[in-house]
């Protein structure tokens, strides 16, 4: 059914200005280029959002240039579920993309017919299209981690250089972002030592601010400096970016959209429905945008498509569930949505729906602890320390929420007066009336986004994807210890599927 009215939609939504343009034609040349910044693994750590500990000039003069949302929100808290909904403008858990890194093996997972991918929409109105990271690699694109099935020509390139004259250009950056800092001492050294051959100094511990609910271990506050380190990298990257936008002649005519893919990769962050997991920074500037301005209203990381295409006089699919929000008649949401499911081996399916002021978590896996056993995240020295302190009691309570083998069936979060989401209000019946808005919100937006993780992921595409994921374990490049645990936990998931927990 949704296929059926995706593509009704489409066929109501391609009046000529989606038919392919001539690049060279007087019309075409004042077209907007349109350039995409998106880092990997970064909260909303910026000076211009509040950061302290360290400054980024650049990601603030896009700010003062441009506009800054201060409550934008992913759909998804982790890369490849991210990434499928922003490069369609579509809810990942409506076109079957919600479990991260699927349709990987055998099992390929593939987008309703009428749906096309961002690149392809600029393609077709006679962009160039690239995607790469930073430095450029020669002929290598950039990250895309889309988890259906997808025609790579939609990309010309990884460099806008190869454009014709004259011809606009759709660029996608995406960067490592927080995942420089790789996962333990390691890379927490190397992150230091690029900074410091690239400002002279790197991040010192003493300077590190943890949220309340991260104690004070040597090694999460040595890792939360050297995440600072890659913040202030991110931040040069950027301004390298206008550097060069500035040299070729383009930056007038560039429309720069700064936005990370989700936030931070820690224990509450990254793969979690907590703000540390979904608020990311988004920053724009460019033609037509009135420069300082600050936005509050609630926004979708999805909503960068529609933006993007409106800004090139492109025109937006009706069945997109992305908006334009730079609309003059835009009209501002009144809450925002998230999902997050499967992660490579560690089934799990949560959502949230949140407003200004409150957030609403609906565990649907209450039996589950919060922290299941997952071999990407237990890998990381910051997991680790969290588990030792918490082994030898030094954990105080707050530190000590994540650490409860099970979890409350629903949460409520007054974030203005807790922003860390602390205090579960759930239960409290002073907010019993929020609870019931909120509930209701999620199960009507469940409905009508066809939310497809409603149907637990058939056992054939988890085996299909889990060989593609032990393989590689079991390969020659892999770890024979690493492919153990997994091997584990895919045997704990079925354990506890087959228990019904």
């Amino acid at each position: 059914m949704l296929k059926a009215f995706v593509a009704f939609a489409f066929a109501l939504s391609l009046p000529s200005s989606l038919a392919a343009q001539d690049p060279d034609s007087p019309t075409n040349l004042k077209q907007p280029n349109v350039v995409w910044i998106i880092p990997d693994d970064m909260s909303a750590n910026f000076s211009c959002y509040g950061e302290t500990a360290i400054q980024t000039p650049n990601v603030d003069r896009l700010a003062n240039r441009g506009v800054k949302f201060t409550n934008a929100y992913v759909t998804a808290p982790v890369c490849s579920t991210c990434r499928s909904a922003f490069i369609t403008g579509m809810y990942q858990t409506s076109i079957g993309a919600h479990h991260h890194r699927s349709g990987r093996g055998q099992k390929k997972i593939y987008l309703p017919e009428a749906i096309q991918l961002i690149p392809k929409m600029f393609q077709d109105a006679g962009y160039y299209t690239s995607v790469t990271g930073w430095p450029v690699a020669k002929g290598r694109l950039g990250k895309t981690d889309y988890n259906f099935e997808w025609d790579k020509s939609v990309y010309d390139g990884n460099d806008w250089s190869g454009r014709k004259k004259g011809q606009p250009f759709f660029a996608q950056f995406q960067t490592r972002g927080g995942k420089r800092r790789g996962k333990d001492s390691d890379g927490w050294e190397q992150v230091a030592t690029n900074a410091e051959k690239r400002f002279g100094t790197r991040m010192s511990t003493d300077v590190v601010k943890l949220p309340p609910y991260y104690p004070n271990h040597p090694d999460i506050v040595s890792d939360w400096a050297a995440y600072l380190d890659s913040v202030r990298m991110t931040d040069a990257m950027v301004g390298d970016v206008i550097d060069r936008l500035k040299q070729e002649g383009e930056l007038e005519n560039t429309l720069v959209l700064f936005m990370t893919d989700h936030g931070i990769s820690h224990a509450r962050g990254k793969q979690f429905l907590y703000d540390e997991g979904l608020h990311v920074p988004l920053v724009i500037a460019g033609p037509g945008i009135t420069a300082g301005q600050i936005r509050d209203d609630v926004v979708e990381h999805i909503d960068i498509a529609a933006l993007s295409l409106a800004a090139a006089g492109i025109a937006i699919p009706s069945y997109m569930q992305a908006r334009d929000i730079l609309a003059n008649d835009y009209q501002p949401r009144e809450a925002v949505f998230a999902a997050r499911d499967r992660c490579d081996e560690t089934v799990d399916h949560l959502r949230s729906v949140r407003t200004k002021q409150f957030k609403y978590i609906r565990n649907f896996l209450p039996q589950r602890p919060y922290l299941q056993p997952c071999a990407y995240k237990d890998a990381k020295a910051i997991l680790i320390a969290l588990r030792q302190y918490h082994s030898e009691g030094k954990l105080n309570e707050v530190q000590s929420l994540l650490m409860a083998q099970t979890r409350p069936h629903e949460e409520l979060y007054d974030t203005l007066a807790d922003p860390h989401e602390i205090n579960n209000l759930a239960d409290n019946p002073r907010y019993a009336q929020t609870l019931q808005e909120l509930r209701g919100r999620l199960d009507v937006w469940m409905k009508e986004t066809n939310d497809q993780g409603q149907v637990p992921e058939s056992s054939e595409m988890f085996d299909s994807d889990m060989k593609v994921y032990t393989d590689r374990m079991h390969g020659p490049k892999g770890s024979p210890e690493q492919a153990q645990i997994i091997d584990n936990n895919i045997a704990l998931m079925r354990k506890w599927a087959a228990e019904g927990k």
